[in-house]
């Protein structure tokens, strides 16, 4: 077991009865909970129906820490939920890029799991092959931003960066926290009008 399960399991537990922590966009809908941890034969199944491998990191969160529930956003989807995406060809320079379900034809591809909600057309993913293997992204389905892609090295790093940024009381716009002193005085933290 990864060292870091532990320490995750007791920030996770902490979180909700901090009254100084940032408010996270979508708790409503997980509270926080978590779902049942999965096991590894699951895993193993969603593996070879999909063909691919899943990340060491976010493999160790779903089989010790849980399988759905408290996350970024509206939370981690569970498994038979998730879809494997694929990054559109890049259009112009410097124009953000979607995502597509993957189809046939596409395996040649970077591949990509849709893991966490996010609403509307917006996904959170784990890179599962190429390059960025392991690295969470977020990003619009449809190409309209991003993707960004988080300098965490994995999920679990990724995870608990969101851990920390709530609990020091933090905003932080790419986790989507609000910090106390934005949630008690909004109007005064707008940026100024266009001119």
């Amino acid at each position: 077991m990864d060292p870091r399960i532990p320490r995750l399991r007791r920030k996770l537990a902490a979180i909700p009865f901090q009254p100084l922590r940032s408010h996270s966009f979508g708790e409503e809908q997980h509270e926080f909970r978590l779902g049942p941890k999965l096991a590894e034969a699951s895993l193993a199944a969603f593996e070879a129906e999909h063909e691919i491998v899943l990340p060491d990191a976010y493999r160790q969160f779903l089989t010790h820490i849980g399988g759905s529930g408290a996350a970024p956003f509206y939370g981690l989807m569970p498994l038979e939920r998730c879809s494997l995406l694929f990054m559109n060809p890049r259009g112009e320079p410097g124009a953000p890029r979607g995502f597509s379900d993957t189809g046939s034809g596409t395996h040649e591809r970077d591949r990509f799991l849709h893991v966490i909600e996010m609403g509307c057309t917006d996904v959170c993913l784990i890179a599962v092959t190429g390059p960025l293997t392991g690295r969470v992204l977020i990003g619009n389905g449809d190409g309209h931003w991003g993707p960004n892609v988080s300098s965490a090295t994995d999920f679990l790093d990724w995870y608990e960066r969101w851990l920390n940024h709530m609990s020091a009381g933090r905003d932080n716009r790419a986790l989507e926290l609000t910090s106390p002193q934005l949630r008690a005085h909004p109007g005064r933290h707008r940026t100024a009008p266009k001119i």
